[in-house]
């Protein structure tokens, strides 16, 4: 965990060559941070060969990196608070970054933030809408009087009709139950 920035900048560089998120203005805007506000790091020179427009974006980028790793720590330090100040959503996705999340939080799982995000969801629609259908009926049941519920209820028949097997005998009984009449 006691990687130098130089270190994970050498591990998320694969990552941030693939990342299609980095395109030519978020790779403008971390040139021009690190050229302005350390110009020891990136000189006007350097910084106008890495925007040259001419070049692909991802050569652009994977000589970036190449740069500030051959410049030394404080170099690859700054690229990640220029990261993170521009293009937070992929800062926080970098290897290193989900590393340090996870061995900070030992109570995470190792499934991935979109699956924890739905695991409400991992029945499928048809549990939702059967589930639905469920709710719907015994809406209906407890909102109709037991004078208009009749033998030939014809909102109960139609509440049965998107019901499963079990649901739709509940409701067939409950129509034809002798005491409720």
């Amino acid at each position: 965990m006691g990687d130098s920035f130089h270190d994970q900048l050498l591990e998320d560089s694969r990552f941030l060559r693939a990342d299609r998120r980095l395109d030519t203005e978020l790779v403008d805007k971390l040139i021009l941070q690190l050229n302005r506000i350390y110009p020891q790091i990136l000189t006007d020179k350097e910084a106008t060969k890495f925007r040259d427009l001419d070049v692909p974006t991802c050569v652009r980028l994977a000589e970036l990196l190449a740069h500030l790793q051959g410049k030394g720590e404080e170099a690859c330090r700054e690229f990640y608070r220029a990261l993170h100040l521009h293009v937070e959503e992929v800062y926080f996705s970098l290897p290193t970054r989900l590393r340090l999340r996870d061995s900070i939080d030992p109570f995470t799982t190792a499934a991935s933030p979109t699956q924890q995000r739905y695991v409400l969801n991992d029945r499928g629609h048809m549990f939702f809408l059967s589930c639905f259908s469920v709710a719907v009926g015994v809406a209906l049941l407890h909102y109709y009087d037991k004078a208009k519920v009749t033998r030939g209820s014809r909102a109960l028949g139609m509440a049965a009709l998107g019901l499963g097997r079990r649901a739709r005998e509940v409701l067939i009984w409950y129509t034809e139950d002798p005491i409720r009449k």
